[in-house]
């Protein structure tokens, strides 16, 4: 066992997420698209009702890692969406996982997607859904895909608390690694409350989990040491920023809701 290899079991062993911890962390670090997308979906399952052959869409799946982790872990059948990675590169992985029985790769973008209404038993969204789910209308037309009774689970970056003016400098500083913490796509992100808000006005969904994840930054430091350790960074590492942000702004929020099973937004699109 190489330095290298002690070092990433190290920086991505943790207590918290046991089913995360069985996967090779060389596999996981080389397909990660975010923070340890492995941990987020461990944490965000924990509060849904995920049972064998049951149909999930995995929705802005990535590289397709957790879709490998849904139909591992619960038994569940997983329609892995990606607008950014090629379908055939995750039927690569996903036949390398043996799993060519279980997750189907498929190329749409999340205002066009093309599966029948009320298909799917749950719908998971990792490190996405703030790419595409902040239009006041989108949850009215991304909700029908899911049965009556069916439950929706998303987790995003966020924001621990809305700012006070501007931007805070240490988020827009340009950092040694080159990178800056702070671009548009930022935007995107907003407080637990903001994301209840949106949400719990409809009727079309009852709101089960509005939280953040506790010390979720410390997670997102200790995932970008292992980009360091992997040499995996695609883009400039963040350790500088997440370090003096300590959590004051940055971090990760659940969400998780179920759809009625009386209402129907069918034809409102």
């Amino acid at each position: 066992m190489t330095e290298n290899t002690v070092d990433l079991q190290k920086l991505l062993h943790n207590e918290r997420f046991p089913r995360s911890s069985k996967y090779d962390p060389h596999w996981v670090m080389a397909n990660s698209m975010g923070p340890h997308p492995l941990w987020l979906t461990e944490w965000l399952c924990r509060d849904m009702d995920l049972r064998e052959e049951m149909r999930v869409l995995d929705m802005g799946c990535g590289k397709a890692i957790t879709s490998v982790f849904l139909a591992r872990e619960f038994g569940v059948r997983v329609w892995a969406n990606d607008l950014w990675v090629k379908p055939t590169e995750n039927w690569e992985r996903i036949r390398e996982a043996g799993l060519g029985d279980r997750i189907f790769p498929i190329h749409a973008e999340a205002r066009s997607l093309p599966y029948a209404e009320e298909f799917f038993d749950a719908i998971v969204c990792v490190d996405s859904y703030s790419y595409y789910g902040t239009d006041d209308l989108y949850l009215k037309y991304f909700v029908k895909f899911v049965r009556p009774g069916g439950q929706i689970g998303i987790v995003i970056p966020g924001l621990m608390r809305d700012f006070d003016g501007c931007i805070p400098e240490h988020l827009t500083r340009r950092q040694k690694s080159g990178g800056v913490f702070w671009g548009e796509d930022c935007w995107g992100w907003h407080t637990v409350d903001w994301w209840r808000h949106l949400w719990g006005r409809t009727s079309l969904i009852d709101v089960e989990v509005a939280d953040a994840m506790p010390d979720g930054w410390r997670l997102w430091l200790q995932h970008d040491k292992a980009n360091v350790v992997a040499g995996t960074n695609v883009f400039p590492s963040d350790l500088e920023t997440l370090e003096a942000d300590g959590g004051r702004y940055i971090g990760l929020i659940r969400m998780v809701a179920r759809r009625g099973v009386e209402q129907s937004p069918r034809g409102q699109a």
